[in-house]
């Protein structure tokens, strides 16, 4: 199995709601979040990639358009901003493009990361 990684940066800030209320992610905050994809494949294209990293540009352009410096509640809806969520949501946005999608991590911290791998 042939796998490549390629990391994506972006900043915005969320709520978590039904925590409790001296939790700290109850409260507005950010994060500079990086996020990681993986792409998975028995075989090689003609040129020798799984798929080729530029191809992943469409990734960047969506997250820098859409929640690049962004309330995420407002974007993505309050059901939509845990680490875990955003993994899922970024896979299946990969999906629909790239069906060596593989796995997504997300890392709200530089120790903290959740991944979404079906």
């Amino acid at each position: 199995m042939f796998s490549i990684f390629k990391e994506f940066h972006f900043s915005a800030s969320h709520q978590l709601f039904g925590l409790a209320e001296d939790h700290p992610c109850s409260r507005l905050h950010g994060h500079n979040y990086v996020v990681e994809v993986e792409l998975q494949s028995d075989t090689l294209d003609s040129t020798g990639f799984v798929r080729d990293y530029r191809e992943l540009s469409a990734f960047k352009a969506y997250v820098d358009d859409t929640l690049d410096h962004r309330h995420l509640n407002d974007v993505l809806g309050d059901e939509c901003v845990t680490a875990e969520r955003l993994a899922k949501h970024f896979h299946d946005w990969c999906k629909a493009r790239w069906p060596e999608i593989s796995a997504v991590r997300v890392k709200e911290t530089p120790k903290t990361c959740a991944e979404y791998r079906p």
